[in-house]
């Protein structure tokens, strides 16, 4: 059983995963899954040991269910573990797959014992992708290090404001001439909705500058009725907009082995020097 799914059981949320890519994506996939665990605090360095034990878990099974894993930089102290699927039809064969191995069933049985001890709740969500709001290039996921995820949590019935506002942003992008991107999901399982996902990912930090710069000059340079259409949705159409950032975490990862050659020292990092005692 996968790592998300067996997430699913032991929380009780009804989420159904979906067929796994054999890559990491190269384009919006269609639908993501997202495991999200509140850590406690003080523990993130023995819950990131745990975790660790996910993918060695699924290499050694030679499992194609590969997964992102990002930790938070900013809000609660939170890990996030993204899945990307082309649909919902090969969830039978992923099921069978997993429930057929007795070792790796058993591992990650262990494993969600061990980290229950670690995290106060979790949570998973399901979304689909909205391809039609999002704007620019899809980026290259190997070479992403850090993610900024905003929430919209929309008033019920004001779906098609969020929708006219997000088409308005993204033509304003596209006059203002920036290279922002971003992919815009809804989920459709896992917490109330109607609520949105927007992602977008960077190779460094210093990325998040020219973003905010970029978002300066789209607004800016937004027309009369796209102004209005995001005005709209912000004061009759929004319950809250938060914003978080995480950094991409390469050991609780799983990712092809050709993603990891790309760069080894990211993917593959030595582990720290024992320090000797000095007691007698």
């Amino acid at each position: 059983m996968s790592r998300r799914l067996g997430l699913v059981f032991l929380t009780l949320f009804l989420v159904v995963p979906v067929a796994a890519n054999a890559q990491l994506p190269t384009s919006q996939p269609n639908l993501i899954t997202i495991a999200r665990e509140e850590v406690k605090l003080g523990r993130d360095a023995d819950h990131a040991k745990v975790e660790a034990g996910w993918p060695a878990a699924y290499e050694k099974a030679k499992s194609p269910d590969y997964y992102l894993a990002m930790t938070s930089m900013t809000g609660a102290p939170e890990a996030w573990y993204v899945s990307a699927y082309a649909s919902h039809a090969a969830i039978g064969d992923s099921m069978k797959r997993d429930d057929a191995d007795p070792v790796l069933t058993a591992e990650l049985t262990r494993l969600r014992r061990a980290d229950a001890d670690m995290i106060n709740s979790v949570r998973t969500m399901q979304a689909r992708a909205r391809p039609e709001l999002s704007y620019g290039a899809y980026p290259d996921m190997a070479k992403q290090r850090f993610f900024e995820i905003t929430w919209f949590r929309v008033r019920p019935g004001h779906e098609a404001q969020f929708e006219a506002a997000g088409k308005a942003y993204g033509s304003a992008a596209k006059r203002a001439g920036v290279t922002a991107a971003y992919r815009v999901y809804e989920i459709v399982a896992g917490i109330p909705g109607p609520t949105y996902l927007i992602f977008s990912s960077m190779t460094s930090m210093g990325e998040l500058d020219q973003a905010m710069m970029d978002g300066d000059k789209i607004m800016k340079g937004a027309t009369p009725d796209e102004g209005n259409a995001l005005q709209k949705l912000m004061l009759e159409g929004v319950v809250n907009v938060e914003t978080q950032r995480f950094r991409l975490d390469p050991v609780q990862s799983y990712v092809p082995k050709a993603t990891r050659d790309q760069d080894p020292a990211f993917w593959i990092p030595k582990k720290p020097a024992a320090v000797k005692s000095t007691q007698q």
